[in-house]
């Protein structure tokens, strides 16, 4: 996603810098210059072991995701990814798209060395790519792509009268440096594919859509490349509450998007729009998570993290800059992951002549 629309490339290695610059302004915050950073080390294993006893983790950290333009004409709101929470591997940024107006949307832009998890909760969406894969998401699906050594792509939301708006999430994962150049791939559940987890029985007022991982005794069908486990946790009434066993080590956090939750045994409540980041005691064995208002609504998202740097420009996620400068390099010349780069166009972005 994000709306990457490239003009026509120059030659020359810095002439693709400026060009690509451009079009980037509205995904990173200071994208004059290629934008690199690493992450920290890891430098514990990942123990798959989990207690019996339910402990749970508690919050480090609250970001409230901040409203901005993206792609053509669209409004998301973003905070992994954002300059106050740039680093937190493997998840490279979090947006939630909720302001689609008519015509608006995500545009031909490419990809290399991540995962894009794209969910919708309302509306749908049309998806088209360089491969001659297209089709729609709609509210319920998801879809898991894997752009390995290079896609391009077109995500346009479907707006129209009598249609619900468009609202969903997409997250952006690191691949590990094994898969970075792997082929591209897809796993995509339609809404009724997704399995959902009840807690407490189906009558209960706490259900899980489970979109990879386990809960509860529910397991879904995807299986990313690298650790990552995705949940959708609604809440149905106030008090009500949900205990998530996480793997040991990992990376967690919480999106609120409905009413407010409370975290552990702490009182503090905290409100939609704010992504909330988790400790990691070894001695935790999950989150548990209350409502604080009837209908109540969250993402929580866990990883492995990954022991390795991120060089980062826009769409190129790589672990050097040599890498990431052969990223652009095979965008230009339109090879190896890119060869239609200068010749495809999708039906569904407005960009054909």
């Amino acid at each position: 996603m994000r709306g990457f629309a490239f003009s026509s490339i120059a030659f020359g290695i810095f002439t693709v810098l400026s060009s690509l610059a451009i079009y980037h302004l509205q995904i990173f915050d200071q994208l004059s210059q290629p934008l690199f950073w690493t992450t920290s080390l890891i430098n514990s294993p990942l123990k798959s072991n989990m207690s019996v006893a339910r402990i749970s983790r508690n919050v480090v950290k609250k970001v409230f995701a901040v409203e901005q333009a993206e792609g053509q004409g669209a409004r998301v709101r973003r905070s992994i990814g954002s300059g106050a929470l740039r680093n937190l591997t493997p998840f490279l940024m979090l947006d939630h798209f909720r302001d689609v107006g008519s015509g608006a949307g995500f545009p031909d832009h490419p990809h290399r060395g991540q995962a894009t998890v794209t969910y919708m909760i309302q509306g749908s969406m049309n998806h088209e790519d360089s491969l001659g894969n297209k089709g729609s998401l709609l509210a319920g699906g998801v879809q898991w792509m894997c752009a390995g050594k290079g896609i391009i792509h077109a995500e346009m939301p479907v707006v129209g009268a009598g249609v619900p708006l468009p609202v969903g999430f997409q997250l952006w994962v690191d691949l590990p440096k094994q898969y970075k150049m792997v082929e591209p791939s897809y796993q995509d559940l339609s809404p009724e594919g997704v399995p959902v987890a009840y807690p407490e029985g189906p009558e209960g007022p706490v259900s899980v859509r489970v979109i990879s991982g386990k809960s509860h005794g529910v397991e879904s069908p995807v299986r990313p490349l690298g650790g990552c486990w995705y949940f959708h946790v609604k809440l149905d009434k106030k008090g009500s509450n949900i205990f998530q066993d996480i793997p040991a080590n990992w990376t967690t956090f919480a999106y609120i998007f409905k009413g407010r939750v409370a975290v552990g045994d702490t009182p503090t409540a905290y409100e939609s729009y704010h992504t909330i980041v988790f400790s990691n005691e070894p001695e935790a064995t999950g989150v548990s998570i209350t409502a604080e208002e009837d209908g109540t609504e969250l993402i929580l998202i866990a990883g492995e993290p990954l022991d390795q740097p991120v060089f980062q420009y826009g769409p190129f996620v790589m672990n050097t800059k040599q890498e990431v400068e052969k990223a652009l390099i095979d965008y230009r010349s339109g090879s190896n992951g890119f060869e239609k780069a200068h010749i495809w166009k999708s039906e569904i972005g407005g960009l054909r002549d």
